[in-house]
């Protein structure tokens, strides 16, 4: 116990501001990977996407996330939401999902990194091309093992170094507006369900992950404090970051029909020259950085917080002597994150989005569990309007996922179940159902907040 608490204290919490860029690394990172939604759903429609989903998705999650935060900051996060919420079946499924889902989109994230490189070194193929994402995993896995600040400043140079160019791009891009963005609404002569189906899906895909950085809610100063105030300023700066750049490219250049993936590169290149198109590929090469960066610091919490409770195998609830992190889940994590980067994951991320809103889901039926079993805990945010805006956020984000998964390509139709339904296959056969730990009861979280654990 002494050694645990020692690790505890030599634990370096990041502040509001470092906080804000680790969570905006993880949720957004820069505008890339919308880009196909222009073509598919037309010009206008994503505009109105870009803005209209944020109201059911992702502030309703937001809010969700803010008010459990405050309720119950503990490592793992929604994974001990869930749990406290529903019982063990369900927290493990909350932690076993969010955690596979992690491998292989911190998998994807190095793999992508590499490519952008092969734009620049044609012969980075094979070996070397696994070898540079193993590198990358490597470096990543390093810095995350040096603790949330170490992070966090890591994730602030690079947001600054990423949102740079596109600042640029959207001062040009207005000051160059010859074309209406919003013409066409809808692309002509596409079935209905890419135009709205597929878009949509996407949309939702852009902003998801805002309850994700709950999993380090102990590694915060003052996480009552701190983890609303950050949604506060990470969700309208998303908004913008996606929003603003669309804009200003459609407006100046107006060929709607030619944006694909990887686009944003091209529209900087039109509206400012080359060394801007450069100076915009090269961040969105470095978004992949800030994208790994951010989701080994979240999902690596997950199997430590799960070993703490039985489920996983003890040695991954060990804590680094000098940083106070958990070091040897980072690096399991980070050893799979390499493991994975030699395959080719595009077919795999439509499997992580289901595992991704199964998460979302339980995160928000957990803030209404929870309303109604451990009422007395306190709460210095709650989501306006009472159990009916409570309520509202849960259906509104249910809603949404349903239509996001519906949306999904034949192969997520296909495998995405398949992922979910080997969440209670896993469960079943560690024989856990009466683990160690327990969740955090209203008993367990009184003292939680009571004790050095949890400094609100």
């Amino acid at each position: 116990m002494a050694a645990n608490n020692s690790a505890k204290s030599a634990i370096r919490k990041a502040g509001l501001f470092y906080f804000v860029w680790v969570m905006f690394s993880y949720c957004t990172g820069g505008p890339f990977g919308l880009e196909d939604m222009v073509t598919t759903s037309g010009p206008g429609l994503t505009l109105i996407y870009l803005l209209v989903i944020p109201l059911f998705w992702s502030i309703p999650v937001s809010l969700v996330s803010a008010e459990l935060t405050t309720a119950m900051p503990v490592e793992g996060g929604f994974y001990r939401w869930a749990r406290a919420g529903f019982g063990d079946l369900w927290g493990f499924l909350a932690g076993w999902w969010n955690w596979c889902a992690s491998f292989l989109l911190g998998a994807a994230y190095a793999v992508q990194f590499s490519d952008y490189l092969g734009f620049y070194l044609p012969w980075l193929t094979g070996w070397r091309h696994y070898l540079i994402s193993l590198l990358i995993v490597a470096l990543i896995t390093w810095i995350n093992v040096r603790g949330i600040e170490a992070v966090g400043k890591f994730a602030t140079a690079l947001e600054i170094f990423i949102l740079m160019p596109v600042l640029v791009l959207v001062v040009m891009g207005f000051a160059k507006w010859k074309h209406n963005p919003f013409v066409p609404v809808v692309p002509p002569h596409q079935p209905l369900y890419n135009v709205f189906g597929v878009g949509l899906a996407l949309g939702l895909w852009l902003y998801s992950g805002y309850e994700q950085c709950s999993t380090v809610a102990e590694e915060v100063e003052n996480p009552r404090r701190t983890y609303p105030l950050a949604l506060a300023i990470v969700v309208p700066l998303s908004i913008a970051v996606y929003f603003l750049p669309t804009i200003a490219s459609l407006a100046a250049l107006g060929n709607w029909q030619q944006w694909h993936t990887r686009y944003f590169s091209d529209a900087a290149q039109l509206v400012g020259g080359p060394w801007l198109g450069s100076w915009m590929t090269v961040a969105a090469m470095v978004t992949n950085l800030s994208l790994l960066n951010a989701t080994v610091l979240t999902s690596t919490r997950m199997p430590f917080a799960m070993a703490e409770d039985g489920y996983l195998p003890a040695a991954l609830t060990g804590k680094h002597p000098r940083f106070g992190t958990p070091w040897i889940a980072i690096i399991a994590s980070g050893a799979i994150y390499g493991g994975l980067a030699m395959h080719s994951l595009t077919q795999l991320i439509t499997i992580y989005s289901w595992l991704r809103v199964a998460t979302t889901v339980l995160t928000v039926l957990a803030a209404w569990q929870l309303r109604r079993k451990m009422p007395e805990l306190p709460r210095s945010f709650v989501v306006p309007g009472g159990m009916l805006g409570l309520i509202s956020a849960v259906l509104a984000v249910i809603v949404m996922s349903a239509v996001a998964l519906l949306g999904s390509d034949r192969y997520g139709l296909r495998w995405g179940p398949v992922a979910l339904a080997a969440g209670p296959l896993v469960y079943w056969m560690l024989g856990r159902r009466s683990s160690r730990g327990g969740p955090p009861n209203v008993a367990a979280s009184n003292e939680l907040s009571a004790s050095s654990r949890v400094r609100s």
